[in-house]
């Protein structure tokens, strides 16, 4: 029994093969995989360990910020103070300081502290800004908070005459917002403006970044609910300025990712820490960016039918009385 049993083991060792032979050249080709593809490369977990662990700190970005959450807080305990039967609801509040969060995060966090160094970085950062925090900030209804927290003869002299002035009409029209989204989305990626933003850090910082931000508010302002405007634009106008808002985001993510040169040449000349090269670099960014927009706006068209749906079913409920009146009041046939 000990001879034939050793005989058995033996020929299953000879049939396995010794472990190592057999998971060695694996792990070898694997590693050799990673080492020719600097993008998958990127995907090592100390990579992102130093990426996660990056912060910066500008006071031009901080302040602003940091200014706004203050205001508003104030301003929403200020109104459920003065009003506690009609209090500043706390999920709007949630939306606002969500969408300042944002904001710190893609500014001074690790996407903002990179996105001088890598394309990708940037592209995730402009996202975030216009298709993320820009809508949430809305959902705060910050234009709403100032008219209920500010004093009669403010709201009266200022607050209401600026909300009814011919210029909050023309910027309020989905068409007009529409264009100018689509103009700095494209104009910018397509343009000298960008390169010039990075080598310059102050036009980066403080005139793309609020190009960018102030684009998108403007664009959902319109098209979100709670927002105070003169104009009224119907659900099905939403939907619509939200699909086609699709058009000119995926088309420009979809040219970079496709483009066979690196579109800027600063991204070339850098010395980078890790990551992947310039190119496959870009075709990361342009890849984030298509894929990106058509999944984040793909929420916000289903949020849209979601509300027109119920806008639908709240007509529904004022009209049923109404027929059933009217059907009462017809004499028998």
């Amino acid at each position: 029994m000990t001879d034939v049993t050793a005989d058995v083991k033996d020929k299953r060792h000879n049939f396995l093969g010794n472990p190592h032979d057999l998971f060695l050249p694996s792990i070898h080709r694997v590693l050799s995989y990673f080492r020719n593809h600097p993008l998958l490369a990127f995907l090592r977990v100390g990579y992102w360990l130093s990426f996660l662990g990056t912060w910066t700190f500008d006071p031009a970005l901080a302040v602003p910020l940091v200014m706004a959450t203050v205001l508003y807080s104030w301003g929403a305990w200020t109104v459920t103070a003065r009003h506690p039967d009609s209090p500043w609801p706390g999920r709007t509040t949630v939306f606002f300081q969500s969408g300042v969060a944002l904001l710190w995060v893609s500014l001074l966090g690790p996407v903002g502290a990179f996105d001088d160094t890598f394309f990708w970085a940037h592209m995730v950062q402009h996202v975030i800004m216009v298709m993320v925090a820009a809508p949430l900030l809305l959902l705060g209804a910050p234009i709403l908070l100032i008219l209920r927290v500010s004093p009669p003869r403010i709201r009266r002299r200022w607050v209401v005459p600026v909300l009814k002035s011919r210029l909050a009409y023309s910027l309020t029209n989905p068409v007009t917002t529409w264009l100018i989204l689509a103009l700095v989305i494209v104009g910018t990626h397509f343009s000298p403006f960008y390169e010039f933003a990075l080598e310059h850090q102050g036009v980066h910082r403080l005139v793309e970044h609020p190009l960018y931000l102030g684009a998108a508010l403007l664009y959902f302002y319109p098209l979100l609910p709670g927002n105070l405007t003169t104009r009224r634009v119907s659900p099905a106008v939403r939907m619509i300025s939200l699909a086609l808002m699709m058009v000119p985001e995926t088309m420009t993510g979809f040219f970079i990712y496709a483009s066979p040169f690196v579109m800027y040449p600063f991204y070339a000349r850098l010395s980078r820490p890790f990551g992947p090269g310039a190119l496959a670099d870009q075709q990361l960014g342009g890849a984030l960016m298509w894929a990106g927009s058509m999944a984040i706006d793909s929420v916000w068209i289903a949020l849209a039918t979601h509300e027109w749906l119920r806008s639908e079913a709240r007509k529904g409920q004022r009209l049923d009385p109404v027929l059933s009146r009217e059907l009462r009041a017809q004499p028998d046939a």
